[in-house]
């Protein structure tokens, strides 16, 4: 049941789109987990207790037009294909709390379930329906879904025309309500200039009822109506259902206590699925549901990954694999890249040559360098031990100012879920620190005694440096901040919280490891 009252935020829940296992994940999809699972972790990192869920669709007409090609039952497609995203998942790092899948009986049930309270309710209603029906996008269409030219657009894909009974929520008697709701902020659509793209879908289809079934005669495949046994219910009325089914909804075993979860602090999607499913379907059926202004999820919405300015497309053989780039350079390198060069909620190109390009220059020739420089440096000149020293100038503390101002940009930029900006405020500290480095010479200090304050202090800045970076990078790269930590001795720094850093994590007397190369540079074959 819904919340009957608002409750302090106890988790913070965070969720992907279902994808559909209709074929392989595509680069798109990887780019939306990298990125939901960054923000998960960055969000532990900052001390939260966090629960992301993702998982597939596994319902639907394209479901059912893929396995009848392909000459196969549609489950078996579905179980086959699904296994393709849960390694690849894996793979990547993506650390998920709750998997969905809408074939599993407690989906199921709790789809069933709310059509029963909304039928009796009386919030649906039959009716017969002539007019246009968009295959690819399994919605029906008016008038107003035409564009400029009096044409349904491509994005429709191919339309025909049907005529057929089916059931109908009163998506209309919510218009006015959510109008109202995406104005105040209170159903929260980032970035902010998707807001008007809900109003402006506001005002095409608010006065349209949504079509919540499809005849069994028609489609086969679905979640069955349970006051009607003939029909199955339409795949974004049951898809959407996921958020709150997998997250405790109606209780259940192994699953989390809703009240602590609900509402969704992000609900990370892609732009083509933001109207009319996740700003106007949803919204409109928890509404309908009984859950209050203050329980509405918030939503974050990302763009396309394109080939050179074209959409990735099958029919234009440019979909771009994610598993065979991770096999080629590294799944974290494909995070950092994802992360890095896509600037939430606009379109990018993907390029192979601009993933080398900023691994090697911001990872292996900066990071990489730093890292480095700073533990040889110090195995060879201290023995590995950093010495506390009474040394200080002014650009020993231009380095603890900028390590301070990085760690305050990067929380501003991460907190707004700004990941390109987090890691240029981290590049622009490893940058001043290799500069301090080539300005102090540390390699020369080492050469007389005399210098050896001057020397252990500039070395423990770097070493330092080293330290922090490691801990507010994780989120991105996990596995290459834990050898950096392993390298530095300092294991525990994984546990660090990035909200409580402070100048001083490596303490005074500490030995440390014997730097290997944790970025080691990419060569493109000519």
């Amino acid at each position: 049941m819904p919340l009957r009252y608002p409750l302090p935020l106890d988790m913070f829940f965070i969720t992907t789109a279902i994808d559909y296992p209709n074929g392989s994940p595509h680069i798109g999809h990887a780019y939306e987990k990298i990125l939901a699972d960054t923000i998960a972790r960055y969000r532990r990192l900052s001390g939260d207790e966090v629960y992301f869920l993702t998982g597939v669709d596994q319902h639907g007409q394209k479901m059912q037009q893929t396995a009848d090609k392909e000459n196969v039952n549609v489950a078996t497609l579905a179980n086959r294909n699904t296994k393709k995203f849960v390694g690849l998942w894996k793979k990547l790092g993506v650390e998920y709390n709750g998997w969905a899948e809408t074939t599993a009986n407690l989906h199921k049930t709790c789809v069933q379930n709310i059509l029963n309270k909304l039928h009796d309710e009386g919030h649906l209603y039959k009716k017969a329906y002539q007019g246009y029906y968009s295959v690819r996008q399994e919605q029906y269409l008016t008038e107003k879904d035409r564009n400029d030219e009096g044409q349904f657009g491509p994005e429709w894909g191919e339309v025909i025309e049907l005529e057929e009974e089916n059931w109908y929520f009163k998506l209309s008697e919510h218009a006015a309500w959510l109008r109202e709701v995406v104005t105040s902020g209170e159903f929260g659509v980032t970035p902010d200039f998707r807001r008007n793209e809900v109003l402006n879908a506001l005002d095409r289809a608010g006065d349209t009822d949504l079509c919540i079934s499809r005849p069994k005669d028609r489609l086969h495949w679905g979640i069955e109506l349970p006051f009607d046994p003939d029909f199955v219910t339409y795949v974004w009325f049951d898809a959407l259902i996921n958020y709150i089914s997998f997250a405790g909804y109606e209780g259940g075993k192994d699953l989390p206590d809703f009240e602590k979860l609900w509402p969704a602090d992000l609900h990370i999607i892609g732009k083509d699925i933001l109207v009319p499913a996740h700003a106007i379907y949803w919204p409109c059926m928890l509404h309908a549901m009984g859950f209050t202004n203050e329980q509405m999820p918030k939503l974050l919405v990302h763009g396309f990954l394109n080939i050179r300015g074209e959409k990735m497309s099958s029919s234009l053989g440019n979909i771009v694999d994610p598993d065979a780039l991770a096999e080629q350079f590294g799944s974290e390198t494909l995070r950092y890249y994802l992360v890095r060069d896509v600037i939430i909620g606009k379109d990018a190109d993907f390029d192979v040559q601009r993933l080398v390009m900023l691994y090697n220059t911001e990872l292996a020739n900066d990071l990489g360098n730093l890292c480095n420089r700073a533990l040889s440096m110090s195995k060879r000149s201290l023995g590995g031990i950093m010495e506390a020293s009474d040394y200080d100038d002014d650009d020993s503390a231009a380095l603890r100012q900028s390590m301070e101002d990085t760690t305050t940009d990067y929380h501003k930029a991460m907190d707004a879920y700004d990941t390109s900006a987090a890691l240029r405020a981290l590049n622009k500290h490893v940058s001043f620190c290799n500069g301090y480095a080539e300005r102090n010479k540390p390699w020369e200090l080492a050469k007389d005694e005399t210098q050896r304050a001057k020397l252990a202090s500039v070395l423990y800045h770097m070493v330092e440096s080293c330290a922090h970076i490691s801990v507010l990078l994780s989120p991105v790269t996990p596995e290459a901040c834990a050898k950096i930590q392993n390298q530095l001795r300092l294991p525990e720094l994984a546990e660090k919280k990035s909200n409580t850093l402070v100048w001083g994590l490596v303490p005074f007397g500490h030995e440390i490891g014997k730097p290997k190369p944790v970025f080691p540079r990419i060569q493109l074959e000519e």
